[in-house]
């Protein structure tokens, strides 16, 4: 009689089932589906213009009715390009384009406090517009080193 196997050893020995097709475990939920970021660069962009105008707010009696809003991006270009805000006096109303001053804006060095320096500062030009003053002029005197 030929050497046969028996069943039981014909079949090579099973995994546990929580290993998968290639003996790793499966993934926690924790890890699938991908959790949103925290902090999103639209959200730094509202809380930035949102500081700087109530800075501004605060410090201007002119400015506490002036509404300031985030859009992402002008309906048209003007004469000069790409415009990174809008200073409508008539309807009290400044409005900050959110992609133009992120992307058009040349940083010399690509930090968050760079970049949150640059979004104040168009805050406070697009201000200065709507006041028709110079953006050195709306810091109070406290601000001013000479």
């Amino acid at each position: 009689m030929a050497w046969r196997r028996s069943k039981e050893a014909a079949s090579p020995p099973r995994r546990p089932t929580r290993h998968g097709r290639h003996g790793r475990e499966g993934r926690s939920p924790i890890v699938r589906p991908p959790l949103p970021p925290l902090e999103t660069r639209v959200d730094r962009f509202d809380l930035t213009v949102g500081t700087a105008a109530e800075f501004l707010r605060s410090a201007w009696p002119e400015l506490r009715d002036v509404s300031f809003e985030v859009g992402d991006m002008p309906p048209t270009p003007d004469d000069d390009g790409i415009p990174r805000w809008q200073a409508l006096t008539a309807e009290k109303r400044i409005i900050m384009y959110r992609l133009p001053i992120e992307r058009l804006s040349h940083l010399h060095r690509d930090d968050e406090l760079h970049r949150r320096m640059m979004v104040e500062s168009s805050v406070f030009r697009a201000a200065a517009e709507y006041l028709d003053r110079d953006p050195w002029d709306l810091g109070p005197e406290r601000f001013r080193y000479f």
